[in-house]
């Protein structure tokens, strides 16, 4: 029996309120809209973006809300105008879009879609300015445009990258951002030239992601940085070849690695979201070619100091917003990456929890223990 048009009761892991532990409820999902495609969830996992906006703490709370934006699914009916998404597709839903027709779209170098980038205060949707879910009548907020937390959710078509359906969806949701991100900081944004040098600082998820980018590309040495000498040994199997643990030095850690690399790294990608990462990640490249590519988020109040010379000296530093990929267009080669076995997944994979322990994947990622944490829906 079809439910394609016809309001679907299902379970959804609701935030109720900032830093409270995410409660199973039953949900009412709406048919999709106009431009919009109703998603049945089959693998969700947590990224820490996810744990940032449920604490709330450095951002402006939005409760009640569904979380999750790091999935992989099936596409179970389409609004209208919805022309290349079908029924039975499989999908991974995207927080950021990629509407194909704003300057951004239809540049070459940019993947900020002016209609679909990220809009972490945006609690409904864009078309209508209202929620498809609610408790009883009463609207629970969007989270990123895809709330994941549940299992179907509506997204806009634009935030939607249909992928091979061999691909496993219980490993390639990772890719629909922490892993995505941090590989094409590394790939598409740092570029580095087989033989060099790369740091990352921060060795969470994404910053592994950047260091099996460096891998992938060839770098000769990787250099891990960070506070937590615990990450150091898992950061082997991703190809980092030592490490650097700021505390170890009474000195800036950017001078420990100019030192230790006769003049800089080639190229550095931070991960953190902590100024100083930033800063050191930039200061510790090598002047002439240096290139240092920043992902962490920091916080609203924050601000980047560093003196001038550092780029006079032709030192570069860029930016990037989820690896420089555009979702549609480019996601589903990422996933032919990991089938053709160019890109290794499993290994980010480090916990699996059925959806009724959902709260189980933030206590682990609040420990610091493991890396994706995969949510089985139908459990």
């Amino acid at each position: 029996m079809s439910t394609a048009g016809q309001v679907i009761r299902c379970r959804a892991a609701v935030a109720w309120e900032s830093g409270k532990p995410l409660s199973i409820e039953e949900v009412e999902v709406a048919p999709p809209q106009k431009d919009e495609v109703r998603i049945k969830i089959l693998f969700t996992s947590l990224c820490h973006t996810d744990v940032y906006f449920w604490d709330a703490k450095g951002q402006n709370p939005l409760f009640p809300r569904i979380l999750g934006h790091e999935a992989g699914g099936i596409v179970e009916s389409v609004g209208e105008g919805v022309t290349d998404l079908k029924p039975g597709d499989h999908v991974l839903p995207i927080f950021t879009g990629e509407c194909k027709e704003c300057p951004h779209c239809l540049s070459e170098e940019s993947n900020m879609c002016d209609l679909l980038r990220i809009n972490t205060d945006r609690g409904e949707m864009i078309n209508d300015g209202k929620s498809r879910f609610s408790i009883n009548g009463k609207p629970i907020y969007h989270f990123l445009g895809t709330s994941t937390f549940s299992e179907y959710t509506v997204v806009h078509v634009g935030q939607v990258a249909k992928i091979n359906p061999e691909a496993p969806l219980d490993k390639v949701c990772v890719l629909s951002c922490g892993m995505s991100t941090g590989f094409g900081a590394t790939v598409n944004v740092a570029k580095p030239k087989k033989g060099q040098s790369v740091a990352i600082f921060g060795l969470g998820a994404v910053g592994l992601a950047a260091a099996e980018g460096a891998r992938v590309s060839g770098a000769s040495r990787i250099i891990g940085v960070d506070l937590n000498p615990s990450r150091f040994e898992q950061a082997k199997k991703f190809g980092v070849t030592e490490f650097v643990n700021p505390k170890d030095y009474n000195k800036p850690v950017q001078e420990a690695i100019v030192e230790m690399t006769g003049g800089g790294v080639d190229r550095s990608v931070e991960c953190t979201g902590s100024i100083q990462a930033m800063i050191s990640a930039f200061e510790c490249v090598h002047d002439g070619w240096g290139v240092a590519v920043l992902v962490g988020v920091p916080n609203k109040d924050d601000a980047f100091k560093t003196h001038p010379v550092n780029l006079l000296n032709e030192k570069t530093v860029k930016g990037t917003f989820f690896g420089n990929y555009k979702p549609r267009s480019d996601i589903p080669a990422v996933v032919e990456k990991y089938m053709n076995k160019e890109l290794e997944l499993d290994k980010f994979i480090t916990h699996t929890v059925p959806f009724s322990e959902i709260n189980k994947a933030f206590e682990l990622m609040l420990a610091g223990e493991g890396l994706r944490c995969v949510i089985r829906m139908d459990e």
